[in-house]
């Protein structure tokens, strides 16, 4: 019988056996309880919540989640998402049953980081992990719904670090680092193509095509504990072709020949810090104000935006996914031509207007 009266005639107790999560059969109990009914219910709560998700703790599907997503992302992304997880995630919930994971659970947990006083960008990549990791639970482990899309997210997507330069403040930069060649075509190359700095610093000489000015990206490079890494492109978009200037074209070729770098090797041999310790001085000469390496990238996108091109030919230059990405990114650049859409809407109005009757 699972549920009985205890030793002292007065108060009952719930006895019940279950199957956990890996097939294993388990007893629980529970006592105290003053009356029959209240036994009863509380044995159908709980026969309920074996049926609706795993017992597992979330220590555990973590570690379930982590073996798979580290097969399939970029190492620099699965060390991303397990710091944040092991951070902030863990410690609080991770010794918690998932399915006893609720949306007032979550609340509170959240309270506990916003009085951390994080950024909203970083609070809201901790709530975008959190609710991938049960997230993975609902697909693979039979938890019926996403905890984290009941409770809410954190923060907010933040652009408030992008900068970018104008091609007049580019140029200022560019003539204090003219007298060095390398400082020259990296950061041409960085600003006139919107590439990555992964991508740059994973480019060969056989990357390039100078008949058809053009670059081929194919993989990017990281350097992670002591050591070089090279790995496909971001997303699959990002392998792409970008076609450059002429002009660019040729100083890249010159570039290759009086340093002599081989069709296989590596054009830039060396990490990002050197980048950014050349544009902190190249900045310092010019007055030039102080950017980060990525917001070049983002000069290069507030540029073809400012030119009238269409956001599905820059989402396709950045190698973007989806061109909710860029829009997503840079919408903040487009109010301006939304004036522009409407002065040539009246010019045409006008244009084709009736003529005013006579008086």
């Amino acid at each position: 019988m699972s549920v009985a009266k205890m030793k002292d005639g007065r108060r009952w107790y719930v006895s019940v056996r279950y199957r956990d999560w890996t097939g294993a059969v388990r007893q629980h109990k529970k006592e105290g309880f003053l009356r029959q009914c209240d036994a009863k219910a509380y044995e159908r709560a709980f026969l309920d919540r074996q049926n609706t998700g795993p017992a597992m703790t979330v220590e555990t599907l973590y570690q379930h989640y982590r073996a798979d997503f580290r097969l399939r992302l970029r190492p620099s992304t699965a060390e991303t998402k397990e710091f944040l997880l092991e951070r902030y995630v863990l410690p609080a919930l991770g010794a918690l049953p998932v399915r006893e994971v609720t949306p007032t659970v979550l609340r509170t947990w959240q309270g506990e980081l916003l009085r951390q006083a994080l950024s909203p960008g970083y609070l809201r990549s901790i709530s975008s992990q959190a609710s991938a990791l049960f997230g993975y639970a609902v697909r693979y482990y039979g938890l019926p719904e996403n905890p984290c899309r009941l409770a809410g997210s954190l923060g907010r997507r933040s652009r408030g670090n992008m900068s970018f330069w104008t091609v007049e403040e580019f140029h200022r930069f560019l003539s204090a680092v003219a007298e060095d060649p390398l400082s020259r075509v990296l950061f041409s190359l960085l600003f006139w193509t919107g590439m990555r700095v992964g991508e740059l610093l994973a480019l060969t000489p056989a990357d390039f095509d100078f008949s058809a000015h053009s670059i081929s990206i194919r993989r990017t490079y990281q350097r992670r504990h002591r050591q070089d890494f090279f790995s496909p492109p971001k997303t699959p978009n990002s392998r792409r072709t970008i076609y450059i200037t002429p002009a660019l074209s040729r100083q890249v070729e010159e570039y290759i020949a009086q340093t002599g770098c081989l069709p296989q090797e590596r054009l830039f041999p060396f990490t990002e810090h050197l980048i950014r310790g050349r544009m902190a001085r190249g900045c310092a000469r010019s007055g030039v104000k102080r950017i980060r390496i990525h917001d070049l990238r983002h000069s290069h996108a507030s540029f073809l935006i400012e030119q009238g091109f269409p956001p599905i030919l820059v989402a396709q230059r950045l190698g973007h996914e989806k061109i909710e990405t860029t829009l997503g990114t840079y919408a903040h650049l487009y109010p301006d031509k939304q004036r522009q859409l409407v002065d040539a809407l009246t010019a045409w109005e006008s244009r084709y207007a009736p003529a005013s009757p006579p008086d």
